[in-house]
């Protein structure tokens, strides 16, 4: 039996399975790697590695998280090593949050892993396909982000 929908009616669901796929195969390389992370602690290592330092509310922004489940990931990632906090310079009841250098050690290492996964992603696709991709997921992302300003739930009065 064919499907009479046109493709486009699974894009969001196409976008969910690549992504579930995207992860699946970087929490198989940093099993092979030796490093336990769930999604949000990979997450939240990448964005440290990134900003190098920032407060748990960014951070679980980023990580799409509460603040009570930030502070508590924090607390793991903290015990293993691989985070610390430090007070805040501008605010001394704020801290701010940082990779200690087994935390960036390991960044090193998971990096890696998302190379390899990425390049996996990627084979059978040349060079001038992946930049004509990445231009239409942007596209699509632009389309879909509302301007700065706009809440989904702002009322028009």
């Amino acid at each position: 039996m064919s499907n009479s929908y046109p493709p486009e009616t699974n894009m969001g669901l196409l976008f969910r399975q690549v992504r579930d796929a995207m992860w699946a195969e970087m929490a198989r390389e940093m099993a092979l790697a030796g490093h336990d992370l769930t999604y949000s602690q990979f997450m939240t290592i990448k964005y440290l590695a990134l900003d190098h330092t920032v407060g748990v509310t960014d951070l679980a922004r980023h990580a799409q998280l509460n603040p009570g489940a930030m502070t508590r990931l924090l607390d793991r990632l903290e015990a293993r090593g691989l985070i610390e906090r430090v007070a805040d310079p501008r605010d001394r009841r704020a801290w701010n949050i940082e990779l200690t250098d087994a935390g960036l050690l390991i960044w090193r290492d998971i990096e890696h892993c998302g190379q390899r996964v990425r390049e996996r992603a990627m084979q059978g696709i040349d060079d001038d396909q992946r930049e004509q991709l990445f231009r239409l997921l942007n596209q699509v992302l632009q389309n879909l982000t509302p301007p700065s300003g706009d809440s989904p739930n702002a009322s028009n009065d």
